[in-house]
């Protein structure tokens, strides 16, 4: 499988989508959203939902969540019901997964491109 869950206005998501130069079958997160079996799958091999919830929206700190103390079900719902929680760009190849933007990460999967 290569799956791609990227936002398509996002211009970090378009960058790594060009720096990684594949071919990608695109899931666009705002038109529909990452679903609860794959985001359970995600949750699975990085250890918790939190660990896939992206800290830096906008919509983290204007529902005040920052302040609060959610639990790990919490997150999942929260990436289920607003698609700008997920760590973005999310990319499925071979069994494997590749979480957000990190340097690390897009290195991880330029090599295993590369195999």
């Amino acid at each position: 499988m290569k799956k791609a869950f990227i936002l398509s206005s996002c211009s970090t998501c378009q960058r790594i989508l060009k720096e990684v130069n594949w071919q990608w079958d695109i899931q666009n997160i705002k038109e529909e959203n990452i679903d609860a079996r794959t985001l359970d799958t995600l949750a699975e091999e990085y250890g918790s939902y939190e660990a896939l919830f992206n800290k830096r929206a906008v919509k983290y700190r204007s529902m005040g969540l920052k302040d609060k103390n959610l639990s790990d079900m919490d997150y999942r719902q929260l990436i289920l019901d607003e698609y700008t929680f997920v760590k973005r760009p999310v990319f499925l190849f071979n069994g494997k997964s590749f979480v957000g933007n990190s340097k690390s990460v897009v290195q991880s999967l330029k090599e295993a491109l590369q195999t």
